[in-house]
């Protein structure tokens, strides 16, 4: 009998795992027994030559930069759905508010806006029975989320995450109202620069 082999690490289930899954290259492989983090092989004698890939796969934390620019502000962005089925919508923007509420941003309004119907009527008969037609309608619902005073970072991982999580047959328009600052030419009032007419006399 060969001797055993005992193996000690952090991810010997797997390995043991993998080894049991290759046992037609093996000639034999027995498991005499797994205590912990210890695994026992024995008899573990290849049949014939093979090829034995190892990957390391490296995961890194993502870098968080900082920089000195100040974050954006939104006085108001409007979130608009539209899609034709109505349940869905209603679904869906249960699941947007409920976000927003965990997020801590302020909702400031979310309405139903008039659906849009097109018709097309179309000759049931080509050529007689002009009366006799057939109407098809297509209906789309609007469902509207206004978020109000949110910074640009929150608004980047709410929308990201609610556009992740968008249904089929549902689509989706942003409309933000960013916060400038005033432009330093017209930070003081124009009059003061206007000369007085005595001023302009002499």
């Amino acid at each position: 009998m060969a001797t055993p082999i005992v193996m000690a690490g952090r991810n010997v289930g797997a390995f043991a795992n993998t080894v049991l899954r290759t046992s037609s290259v093996l000639l034999k492989v027995d498991v005499c027994g797994i205590k912990g983090r210890h695994v026992i092989f024995s008899q573990c004698r290849l049949q014939r030559p093979a090829a034995f890939h190892t990957a390391c796969v490296l995961r890194t934390a993502p870098a968080i930069t900082v920089t000195d620019e100040p974050d954006m502000l939104y006085q108001r962005i409007e979130v608009q759905v539209k899609g034709h089925d109505k349940t869905v919508l209603d679904s869906y923007e249960f699941f947007a508010t409920v976000a927003a509420k965990e997020l801590g941003i302020d909702i400031g309004k979310v309405y139903e806006p008039p659906k849009h119907i097109e018709r097309l009527t179309l000759l049931k008969s080509v050529h007689i029975f002009k009366k006799h037609r057939v109407q098809y309608e297509m209906r789309t619902h609007y469902r509207c989320i206004e978020l109000s005073r949110i910074t640009g970072s929150t608004a980047q991982v709410y929308l990201e995450y609610i556009q992740r999580n968008l249904p089929e047959g549902v689509a989706m328009e942003i409309t933000k109202a960013a916060i400038e600052r005033v432009p330093e030419h017209i930070q003081n009032p124009m009059w003061d620069s206007i000369p007085n007419k005595d001023q302009a006399s002499q």
